[in-house]
Order: structure tokens, then C-alpha cells, then sequence
């Protein structure tokens, strides 16, 4: 093995995780050329193909996998002293960087960062606004905010508060539906996150067909606000918007948490804990607002 540059290797995974050397130049913010370089450089100093190249895209070969697993290992152990490193930080400064869904950056994030921004000056948010869940292990992100995750035996989780859901519509539109009866509805429709409509069958209108598929919720709230159909969201965002109204007869359920999440290896860093400590106060103090 000659030349062995150890940084292409964060340049191949970002190959394999992307699926293509474009991907993996978008990822990284450099040049197609440079990725095909760095990529052909390091199958020469190996020795060895990683890559099978079609029509169809690129493929991994034996000593491609191979060179996985060991790439991982080494990203996830040079992460790790990144983080000890940062842990030995006491002073509450510097960037948290934290991952939510894009729905929950207005009405539930929002208030929390102006009460922290005023608590923590010298801490910077990068706020990361996705409903794909950030990979805590791999540093994507500091802390993320979910509904919804499954927890490794290396994350630390925290349950903020339990929040209910209900079905909202637009006055107009329930009022030229008159004879709208809950466990029927097939007069109204439902705007929908995804071609998954299976929650249909169990709400309080399952006869009411979803005709739309919205899969944000600030746009599912534009759309019944102008009368598209009926949604079915957290309360605490429906009841913010004076054009929505709770559909009459429907009990609002109380059966969704919002948790937040760090990699273990964060929990004392000054930064972090400040603004997971902080968050978490504030949504206990107004957690009222959530299960109305």
C-alpha cells in the first residue's frame, strides 16, 4: 500500500452513502473531479476495485465491503475522541447543532430558542430542519428532537412532554358539510401525509377517503385552511392558526410524545447540556399548552 491518504476514506463513505460520485460531491460541497480523483487515488494505493461501475451506478465489490466496515469503525472512533475532546470544554460556548422536523421549528422550537438565546449568548444554534432522523453516532447532529425513534444502547433520550392530536378543518367547509357524523364522513376527505392512508380506518371519520398527500404539516395547514379537507395534526399547531377550527364531536387524543435525544458521549459537554437542561425547563413550564 503506497500513498495512502486516510482522508479519502471519508470521501468513499460519503460515496456509499449517497450511492453515486455526485451525491457524494453534493454531500461534501467539492467538485465531481475531485471525488472521481480521490476515489480512483485510493483503489491505487489499495491496489483493489471498491467500486463496480454500470449503467445502473456503482456497486460495491468484496474489498469495497470490506474496507466498510473498517471505514466506520474508524469514523465512529475518531467521532468519539471529537467528542471527548469537546466534553473537556466547560465553558457554555460555541455551536449545538440540532436536528427537529420541519413542523415543530415554529410554534414548538421558536419560543424555546428566543428564551435561550437571552439565557446563552455565547451559544449558536444550527438548527438542521428534517424529518429524516439524524444519526446521532455520526455526529449529523448534537441533539435531535423526535416524535418519534428508536434509541441505541450509546443515546441518551428524554421524553419532554405528551401532546394530543386532533382533526381541524377550515368553518367553511364543515359548515357546507352540515350532516358530517362522527364514524362516517364520507362527505368530507382527509389531506394525508403519505400513500399510507391504514390510520384512516381508525379515526373518527373512517369513511372519509384521503384524496390529498401533504407530508409537512405547515402546508397540510394551508391547504384545509382553504378548505382542501380535514387534517388530522397536533393541537398545539391547529389551535395557533385562526383559520382552523377543531371539527365538532371529535376528542382530541392524547397519545404522541415529543422527545430529545444526545449521544452519551455529549452529556457533559457544557453546551449541549445547556440547551437540552434549558428545552427541557421551558417545555415542562408551558407542557399545559400541549395536552389541551
Amino acid at each position: 500500500m503506497k500513498n495512502f491518504d486516510w482522508d479519502t476514506l471519508r470521501i468513499f463513505l460519503a460515496i456509499v452513502r449517497s450511492g453515486s460520485l455526485r451525491g457524494a460531491s453534493q454531500t461534501l460541497g467539492v467538485s465531481h473531479a475531485t471525488v472521481r480523483r480521490a476515489i480512483d487515488g485510493l483503489e491505487t494505493s489499495l491496489s483493489t476495485r471498491l467500486f463496480e461501475r454500470s449503467i445502473q451506478g456503482l456497486s460495491m465489490t468484496q474489498p469495497g465491503e470490506t474496507l466498510l466496515t473498517h471505514a466506520q469503525e474508524i469514523e465512529r472512533q475518531t467521532k468519539q475522541i471529537e467528542r471527548k475532546l469537546f466534553g473537556l470544554d466547560a465553558n457554555p460556548s460555541g455551536t449545538v447543532r440540532v436536528s427537529i422536523p420541519p413542523s415543530f421549528t415554529q410554534s414548538f422550537l421558536a419560543p424555546i430558542l428566543a428564551s435561550f438565546a437571552q439565557a446563552y449568548p455565547d451559544i449558536e444554534i444550527e438548527l438542521i430542519s428534517t424529518n429524516k432522523v439524524s444519526n446521532l453516532a455520526r455526529a449529523e447532529a448534537d441533539v435531535s428532537i423526535r416524535v418519534a425513534y428508536d434509541v441505541d444502547d450509546d443515546l441518551i433520550g428524554r421524553r419532554l412532554v405528551q401532546y394530543t392530536i386532533c382533526a381541524f378543518a377550515s368553518p367553511d367547509y364543515l359548515a357546507a358539510r352540515p350532516n358530517l357524523t362522527i364514524g362516517d364522513g364520507a362527505e368530507a376527505s382527509w389531506i394525508g401525509f403519505s400513500a399510507n392512508t391504514d390510520w384512516v380506518a381508525d379515526s373518527p371519520f373512517p369513511n372519509a377517503p384521503a384524496r390529498h398527500i401533504l407530508p409537512e404539516i405547515y402546508p397540510q395547514m394551508e391547504a384545509a385552511a382553504h378548505g382542501v379537507g380535514m387534517i388530522w395534526i397536533p393541537a398545539f399547531l391547529g389551535d395557533t392558526d385562526p383559520r382552523l377550527v377543531r371539527v365538532p364531536g371529535v376528542e382530541a387524543e392524547l397519545n404522541r410524545s415529543i422527545w430529545i435525544l444526545l449521544h452519551g458521549d455529549l452529556r457533559k459537554t457544557a453546551r449541549v447540556r445547556a440547551f437540552v437542561d434549558h428545552t427541557t425547563d421551558f417545555v415542562l413550564r408551558n407542557r399545559a399548552r400541549f395536552a389541551v
